[in-house]
């Protein structure tokens, strides 16, 4: 699977993959959504960005992706 989803795709799947489940944002189905949801973190609006990058970094464990950007880090440990 690419980071590309249909908007079929991403209606089937469930709340718990991603990483902002009440607004259904930044899916992490697998290693290569997680890293993508890292790369995207920018665009998640502030008041959100603890919660999303706490999801980004419990995602990367599941895949066993390691998150490197220091400012997803930095918000995780809020």
């Amino acid at each position: 699977m690419n980071d590309r989803l249909t908007y079929q795709e991403k209606a089937d799947l469930p709340d718990s993959v991603f990483g902002l489940p009440e607004r259904h944002e930044y899916p992490m189905p697998d290693a290569a959504h997680v890293r993508a949801a890292e790369a995207y973190f920018r665009y998640c609006p502030e008041d959100l960005k603890p919660r999303l990058a706490k999801a980004i970094v419990a995602r990367g464990r599941e895949f066993g992706v390691d998150v490197e950007s220091p400012t997803v880090l930095q918000y995780a440990s809020m």
